[in-house]
């Protein structure tokens, strides 16, 4: 019998608007017209737990949710028979909430309407949670930061994804450190191979830099890789783009993917993401992505 890979994810779940129009606003009063909106789940954590889900693994999901109709739809769209939700409540009852703008070329404004604070349980670390896991996902978010020495303590490998860190700001330091395995967006980056460097020479055994359409850029201790991007028919919406991408590396690994294999799967799922309307690919498969995956020319340079 094969054994479930599991993982526990911790950060941010949220209930979001997203607006979709032409181009992104001008700084100016004027009116615009959207060429649509949708609610929907949001969230970098859970994005990356319904497609851990949907690509065959055991998901803990930790974040902090309200009491609120936010928080009831939040938990609706995380149901999944993989997907266990442990929701600490936040302090003013408040669910996390964004208006994202969405523009047709793929850029993006995220507007917060309610950022939670947690709760002093929130707080701590949850180290009952760390128990039996195969990896750690911590994204960025206060009540992560404790389980970062937790998980390194008990042996979980931590996976932690940065965005758009630039190399020098405070909020990511702790996360960028800690992590075994990083992913970072170039959108900051002056020099993405000098910042993948330095993440494994402090200890990463995998560094990769996501570059959009032109793929992602990757590190380990014997060298680099080039991921070219998976082709995509039309791209529909790239809210969690990323987040898939790393759910895809990580299932890959815990699959026993050698490097290339489980970087090719990772651009298959961020290419399955994008495809998709809903956050992060909940449609994946580890059977489509690997088919589409096995046309990627994963390389070192």
């Amino acid at each position: 019998m094969t054994c479930v890979p599991r993982v526990l994810v911790n950060g941010p779940a949220a209930w979001n608007t997203l607006v979709r129009l032409p181009a992104l606003p001008e700084t100016r009063s004027h009116t615009l017209f959207a060429d649509g909106h949708t609610d929907g789940l949001g969230g970098t954590s859970a994005g990356k737990a319904v497609t851990l889900a949907a690509l065959g693994v055991d998901v803990t999901l930790r974040t902090v949710l309200g009491d609120d109709r936010e928080a009831r739809l939040v938990r609706h769209a995380l149901t999944h028979p993989r997907v266990t939700v442990v929701g600490e409540l936040a302090r003013a009852g408040r669910t996390e909430r964004h208006v994202n703008l969405m523009a047709a070329d793929g850029g993006r404004v995220s507007i917060y309407l309610e950022l939670p604070e947690p709760s002093p349980v929130a707080a701590t670390a949850p180290t009952h949670l760390l128990a039996g896991v195969d990896a750690a996902v911590l994204d960025l978010a206060d009540h992560s930061r404790p389980l970062l020495a937790e998980a390194r303590a008990a042996g979980v490998p931590v996976w932690c994804d940065v965005h758009d860190d630039d190399g020098t700001a405070d909020y990511p330091r702790a996360f960028a450190d800690a992590a075994d395995v990083l992913l970072v967006s170039d959108v900051r980056l002056p020099d993405p191979r000098a910042y993948l460097r330095a993440r494994v020479d402090g200890g990463a055994t995998l560094a990769v830099c996501s570059r959009g359409a032109r793929g992602a850029l990757a590190l380990d201790a014997d060298g680099w890789w080039e991921i070219p991007p998976a082709p995509v028919d039309e791209v529909v919406d790239t809210n969690g783009a990323g987040d898939a991408f790393l759910a895809g590396l990580l299932s890959g690994v815990l699959d026993g993917l050698d490097t290339a294999r489980a970087l090719a799967r990772a651009s298959a799922c961020g290419a399955l993401a994008v495809a998709d309307a809903r956050l992060g690919a909940p449609g994946a498969t580890t059977v489509a992505a690997d088919a589409l995956a096995q046309h990627l020319d994963v390389r070192r340079v």
